[in-house]
């Protein structure tokens, strides 16, 4: 099975973003992580492909994947047999928002 091209538009802090990131690390896929806040040309491309300003949207081999959760990746991967089962766990919980803390810390 080939690797598929995957472009994930991520905040650098926040729980969805960790949890696709967890997603493909766990399949141990390579991605471009593009940085939709600090950097506003990956937030403006983000907008421009998926239709909506919701994050983090995934594109695989082209298919746009907008404001999912790492286990809807996950989900559609399997579905269409980008990936295969595995058993490891994800190094990130795979569908959960930031807590308040985390997002106090960010704006600080």
């Amino acid at each position: 099975m080939s690797k598929p091209k995957i472009i994930a538009y991520l905040k650098p802090t926040c729980g969805w973003s960790n949890g696709v990131r967890a997603i493909l690390k766990k399949y141990d896929l390579p991605f471009e992580d593009r940085d939709i806040i600090n950097d506003p040309a990956q937030r403006a491309e983000m907008i421009e492909k998926s239709g909506q300003m919701l994050s983090p949207c995934v594109e695989l081999n082209g298919h746009m994947l907008p404001d999912i959760s790492g286990d809807e990746v996950e989900a559609w991967m399997l579905a269409n047999q980008i990936v295969t089962p595995n058993d490891r766990v994800p190094e990130a919980p795979t569908n959960q928002s930031c807590s308040k803390h985390t997002h106090l810390f960010a704006q600080a």
